[in-house]
């Protein structure tokens, strides 16, 4: 299970995409008739028609990046278990219910579904609200399998041996930097998810001290992630950092992104290496976002090379590790 994404460029099919992305609880998490007035009033008929242009700049004859790299995952990962492998977004097609009737159809007698929200952090904008939106479907339709759901993988060492393989071959390169760019999420999600009620966000080192609140907590496990795989590659402290990205508001996680791409060349940051984690395939976020404008803004601030990492879409041991936690829950 994948985000999703609209059916097409057409504004229409945007509007309609954004205004279920964007009236999630888990999204904005303001009363229903405050964010009803947010999203339907104004950030919808405001966005829309840019957001439909930003999407027609990395669409392909396929479709949408996302959805194509993730039925190629779904293929791969296919060749690699006997059991049928569909796929679903949480906004957009194919809902949770399509991908359910089609496995009925290939596997009427279907007594067990194993769901792999494709989000390596525990995140309520994303891993939470994905797994919801999926035990809805299955309790709404009183679907009688039962539901087994992969855990957020952050530092499943298959993931961080995957990640830092994609990763390897572009530290070839010379380079005076390597940035991970993570989602971001409001700083008030990460508090709202911690399930101590105490830890999170209420020390600057919280993230470094043992709590039960990291099984949730975003930030510490972008932290993890990039600590794992910095450790893997021999990536030395001073040369790599962390930002986040697509911010909407303010309070959300910081350092952002787009602030650090215009800040790293005066720092002496010419030739930067730049990835985003948080996502296994590649999308709006990393293509238009991180690739396209990310670029623009670093070389206009006086950055000379800019090299932005893909996700691991489809490569083999990121298929492996997929393969592994499918048939260790079967």
């Amino acid at each position: 299970m994948n985000l999703g994404s609209p059916d097409s460029t057409e504004v229409k099919d945007v509007k309609r995409y954004l205004d279920e992305f964007l009236m999630d609880a888990r999204v904005i998490d303001s009363p229903y008739l405050l964010r009803a007035l947010l999203v339907k009033g104004i950030i919808v008929p405001n966005r829309a028609s840019k957001s439909a242009e930003a999407y027609k700049t990395i669409w392909t004859k396929e479709g949408s990046p996302l959805v194509v790299l993730t039925r190629r995952l779904q293929q791969a990962l296919q060749q690699q278990v006997k059991a049928p492998v569909v796929i679903a977004m949480r906004y957009g097609n194919p809902s949770p219910t399509d991908a359910i009737e089609e496995l009925l159809q290939k596997e009427p007698a279907l007594e067990q579904v194993i769901l792999v929200p494709l989000y390596p952090h525990y995140a309520m904008s994303s891993y939470e609200t994905a797994v919801e939106y999926f035990m809805e479907a299955v309790h709404r339709k009183k679907y009688r399998f039962t539901v087994k759901i992969i855990p957020p993988f952050y530092k499943e060492p298959a993931y961080i041996d995957a990640l830092s393989a994609s990763i390897a071959p572009y530290l070839q390169q010379e380079y005076d930097h390597i940035l991970f760019s993570y989602h971001g999420v409001p700083g008030r999600h990460i508090r709202k998810s911690d399930t101590t009620g105490s830890h999170c966000l209420a020390s600057a080192g919280c993230c470094d001290t043992p709590s039960p609140a990291h099984a949730t907590c975003y930030r510490h496990q972008a932290f993890t992630t990039t600590r794992l795989v910095t450790e893997q590659l021999n990536i030395p402290a001073g040369k790599h950092s962390i930002s986040f990205q697509s911010r909407l508001g303010k309070g959300w996680l910081e350092p952002f992104t787009d602030i650090r791409l215009e800040q790293m060349p005066a720092e002496g940051i010419k030739k930067l290496l730049i990835l985003c984690p948080a996502f296994v395939s590649d999308c709006l976020e990393t293509l238009e976002e991180i690739a396209d404008r990310g670029k623009e803004s670093f070389l206009k601030a006086g950055g000379e090379s800019y090299t932005m990492i893909p996700c691991m879409n489809t490569h083999p041991l990121w298929v492996k590790a997929l393969a592994g936690w499918v048939q260790a829950e079967a």
